[in-house]
């Protein structure tokens, strides 16, 4: 149970944000295994009320990937970052390098997790599960980022389409995107910022 703890410990602290992807996909003899865990670390993951309501949809086509990034890249108008307000330096995010064209960031597998229009915490359902599957890719030896705000992949006729051909319900909207896939070979794990000081209040 002890190693057991420990193992989890280390995955928490190790795991880091990737936006640098290496083209090839998950190696196809690893790839219904791992997949699979991950989802299941989606599945499993705490749901208000027990409702389960998020769905994954799993994306390894390029060409769609590349598309909604786009789409969505186009379609997002984020806070560009300044000196001293930036989300990475060492992996630059959409915000911090305007030539980025692919809010997808290559990555070769995108996981859209989908929530009920109608239900207060569908966000929050699905932030956690996305958590779970982030962790649960770092264990296995691959990489990930969460990117929020889904919907604006999906807000042009070609997202429309795909989401019709992907059946999703009309009473479900895009929550966020988690992508997957292998780090450059030639780039460092991202190094952990020092913990900011005073965030635990004990009252």
């Amino acid at each position: 149970m002890e190693n057991r703890k420990h193992a989890v410990m280390e995955t928490i602290l190790h795991r880091r944000s990737i936006r640098r992807f290496a083209p090839e996909q998950v190696r196809e003899e690893e790839l219904q295994q791992i997949l699979q865990q991950i989802l299941q670390a989606g599945l499993y993951a705490p749901s208000a009320g027990g409702r389960q309501g998020p769905i994954f949809v799993v994306s390894q086509d390029r060409a769609v990937n590349v598309r909604l990034g786009r789409i969505k890249r186009a379609n997002s108008h984020p806070r560009m970052a300044t000196a001293s307000s930036y989300v990475s330096r060492e992996q630059p995010s959409i915000a911090d390098d305007p030539g980025i064209t692919d809010a997808f960031y290559g990555a070769p597998t995108v996981i859209t997790l989908f929530g009920p229009k109608n239900f207060l915490f569908a966000a929050e359902d699905c932030a956690v599960a996305a958590e779970n599957m982030m962790l649960a890719a770092d264990a296995l030896g691959v990489g990930s980022c969460y990117i929020g705000q889904g919907w604006p992949a999906f807000d042009d006729p070609f997202g429309q389409e795909t989401l019709g051909r992907w059946g999703i319900p009309a009473d479900y909207y895009a929550v966020m995107q988690l992508l997957l896939g292998y780090p450059k070979a030639d780039d460092a794990h991202p190094t952990p910022k020092p913990r900011k000081e005073g965030r635990i209040l004990r009252v």
